[in-house]
């Protein structure tokens, strides 16, 4: 059994931790407001994106003048997974599930024979992928000296992903992220970055039978806006990763302090319950010498 000292500095411990978990609680709380605001008020200038290429792309026939970011390779032999994780913990499962969800896709994809390799972003997916993907991982970005992600890291990584798809160093592109929903919950998400997959829109189906006259031209604009697009898409989810993050550490920090307070609590008990145990042989040691006399 622990002796009082020893009891006595394990909760000093545990109360020093607790303190900890409480500011960095209070910390996260501060930055995620922030951040949840600068990931909401993203969504409708990305989605707004995506309709107008969806009415674009609609009306655009795949020929030698249309965009290979549109058109694609025509092969799907190599894909490159962009993974977007968090530079730091203490964040529960946060950085694990974006991982997971990539490494499914991998696994996947291996198993129908494709070739698959990683560019990540972020530490603690860098962390674990280089345990065990090593040899598929061909770049990584830190963005641990940026204090406030802007629209300049997206597009810088946009850049080097069109580059490299000019070079020919893959056929499909996919980001991986965690998609803020609220604080208790991030879902894991994937999308298709390159070629860029014009979703089904309903504004595109409303539009169709508009008169539109499009200057300078339907390819001419979409050459324009496919890399604005894919600069657009992964600034969005930096955004939603970014509040993802504060909203899972603000709650594993909430666990942290909760269980440390259940831990002193259960400490406390069992020091009162020593000390008392300690005195009471002590009463008894004396009662006993007395009586002897």
């Amino acid at each position: 059994m622990a002796s009082l000292k020893d009891l006595k500095v394990r909760i000093s411990s545990v109360k020093s931790t607790q303190k900890i978990t409480r500011a960095m609680k209070m910390v996260a709380a501060a930055k995620l407001r922030r951040a949840q605001e600068r990931a909401i008020a993203a969504r409708p200038y990305a989605s707004r994106m995506e309709a107008v290429l969806a009415n674009l792309g609609a009306r655009v026939q795949a020929g030698p003048g249309t965009s290979p970011l549109l058109a694609g390779t025509g092969r799907d032999q190599v894909h490159l997974l962009v993974v977007l994780t968090a530079e730091r913990g203490l964040c529960g499962g946060f950085n694990t599930n974006v991982v997971r969800a990539a490494r499914r896709r991998l696994i996947e994809l291996e198993g129908m024979g494709k070739t698959v390799k990683l560019l990540l972003v972020g530490k603690k997916g860098r962390a674990q992928f280089l345990r065990t993907n090593k040899d598929s991982i061909v770049a990584s970005v830190d963005l641990s000296a940026v204090k406030v992600i802007g629209f300049a890291e997206a597009h810088d990584l946009a850049t080097d992903l069109i580059a490299r798809y000019a070079r020919g160093e893959f056929d499909v592109a996919t980001l991986f992220y965690s998609e803020f929903q609220s604080p208790l919950v991030q879902t894991p998400t994937g999308r298709q970055l390159i070629p860029t997959a014009i979703p089904d829109s309903p504004e595109a189906n409303t539009s169709a039978g508009a008169v539109v006259e499009y200057e300078p031209g339907e390819e001419a604009i979409l050459n324009e806006l496919l890399p604005r697009n894919i600069a657009v898409q992964i600034f969005s989810a930096m955004l939603e990763s970014n509040a993802g993050f504060y909203g899972a550490q603000m709650t594993a920090m909430d666990n942290a302090t909760r269980n440390a307070g259940d831990m002193i609590n259960r400490l406390t008990l069992t020091y009162n319950r020593t000390r008392q145990a300690a005195i009471t042989k002590e009463l008894i040691e004396i009662i006993s010498g007395a009586e002897a006399l």
